[in-house]
């Protein structure tokens, strides 16, 4: 038993009553719309020797970074592993193996190869990409996407989401006029791709164009807000535009609405939330009570298994004073670094000395976060995350001289700031701080 999709690529175990759904998730995964996962279950539920329908739901749970969605990603791989299935669903299974135990880079290599050999296989294409995202893999990135966009053409179903991609790749690899214009591209096909809208975001983020890319962002946000599960990350990526024009009130408004309105208790719409608000606690800014509220929903996810989110995480709990959490997360941590999977290289090398340097400062410690931050800035890509978002760290590196009273250091980081996002109100603020530090 066995169909082809579009591309002739064979699906073994799926008829096309099961076939039909998970078409509809692969869909949704494409924009990040709707709810893959209850569509891949029905698909499960019509097929359940389909091996690539739990391939897929178990991709969306290792994905997710969360301890518990790590262990239905197992269960979705031990389900997985009886099926009949092809040369390159075996890999597939093999791949949500290595990620569901945290060997990302492991699955990294096996989803390439998969590309490799077929091209047009798409969600190979977006879990690979979505693994280079969250090991901080720039090149590949870019990379694993332009190997395979030869084979794509216009028309073809998903070929926005690829555009998309690429887009995002090239971004951030500095390669930003090209990225627009894919990016721009991909959304014109389709106005719901989250991905798309948010590479050409980062974009303007990155070249300090805050007004260009606050009418990009709400030039149509129904288009990208509507069912999607990456809208808190692009209504955060509004917010930095905002931040940077020091526009406060504004930044506050989007987390108070539809950044963190609902109080989400899901681990990537709350390292969106802790970015937001320690940007602002870097600036002396009176959070209110809002840290409490996020701090009390970061346990949920788990600490220990992601690096990334444990840092924010800790941001948390410092702004909401909760010693007690801060203490239990480095515990873990060190118990993390004890593994054999990716995540305990992400903690040693990034995560670990970071989360430190974070309770430092939140300590008033400012010298011992420059000691703690200075060594890991030029690997810190080695935790995952985009150049936007692994600029909270530099941003508390520069806070943390000036506070410090190193003049000489904040002048340097200042000047280099400067250079890097010339237009950007933020830069001219610090190298002012950092002149006045000097003249004292």
């Amino acid at each position: 038993m066995a169909v082809r999709d579009a591309f002739g690529l064979t699906f073994s175990g799926a008829t096309e009553a099961g076939f039909s759904p998970y078409g509809q998730a692969v869909g949704e995964l494409q924009c990040f719309i709707g709810d893959p996962i209850g569509s891949v279950d029905r698909a499960i539920a019509a097929n359940p020797d389909f091996v690539m329908a739990h391939v897929f739901k178990g991709y969306l749970f290792g994905l997710a970074t969360e301890r518990e969605a790590t262990t239905v990603a197992r269960t979705c791989h031990e389900a997985a592993l009886p099926l009949a299935a092809t040369t390159r669903e075996q890999a597939h299974v093999a791949a949500l193996g290595h990620l569901a135990w945290g060997r990302w880079h492991e699955a990294s290599r096996i989803l390439e190869d998969i590309a490799i050999d077929t091209p047009l296989d798409l969600l190979a294409l977006l879990t690979g990409h979505q693994v280079d995202f969250f090991t901080g893999n720039s090149r590949m990135l870019r990379d694993r996407i332009g190997r395979a966009l030869p084979a794509w053409q216009s028309g073809m179903p998903g070929y926005h989401a690829v555009l998309g991609m690429q887009a995002f790749g090239l971004e951030e690899m500095g390669d930003y006029a090209r990225a627009e214009k894919l990016g721009r591209a991909a959304v014109e096909i389709e106005p719901r791709d989250g991905w798309a809208q948010h590479a050409v975001a980062h974009v303007m983020e990155m070249q300090s164009r805050q007004k260009d890319g606050i009418d990009w962002m709400r030039a149509n946000p129904d288009a990208w807000t509507r069912e999607s599960f990456l809208k808190v990350h692009n209504w955060w990526h509004l917010a930095l535009f905002h931040y940077d024009l020091g526009e406060t009130d504004e930044v506050l408004a989007l987390y108070d609405g539809p950044i963190y309105g609902d109080h989400s208790a899901l681990a990537l719409n709350m390292v969106d939330a802790s970015a937001i608000l320690w940007r602002l606690h870097l600036g002396g800014v009176d959070i209110g009570d809002r840290w409490a509220a996020l701090a009390a929903n970061w346990p949920k996810a788990g600490v220990g298994n992601y690096a990334f989110n444990d840092a924010h995480a800790m941001m948390a709990f410092v702004g909401a004073g909760l010693d007690a959490r801060a203490s239990g997360l480095l515990e873990a941590q060190r118990e993390a670094m004890g593994g054999s999977d990716d995540n305990a290289v992400f903690t040693r090398d990034v995560g670990h000395p970071l989360t430190l340097a974070i309770k430092a400062f939140g300590d008033g410690n400012y010298a011992e976060t420059v000691r703690l931050i200075r060594p890991i800035r030029a690997i810190a890509n080695r935790f995952g995350g985009s150049h936007a978002q692994r600029d909270v760290i530099d941003l508390t590196l520069i806070e943390a001289a000036l506070r410090s009273g190193d003049g000489a250091l904040a002048r340097a980081l200042t000047a280099e700031r400067a250079l890097a996002r010339p237009d950007s109100p933020l830069s001219v603020l610090f190298s002012r701080r950092a002149a006045d530090l000097s003249e004292n």
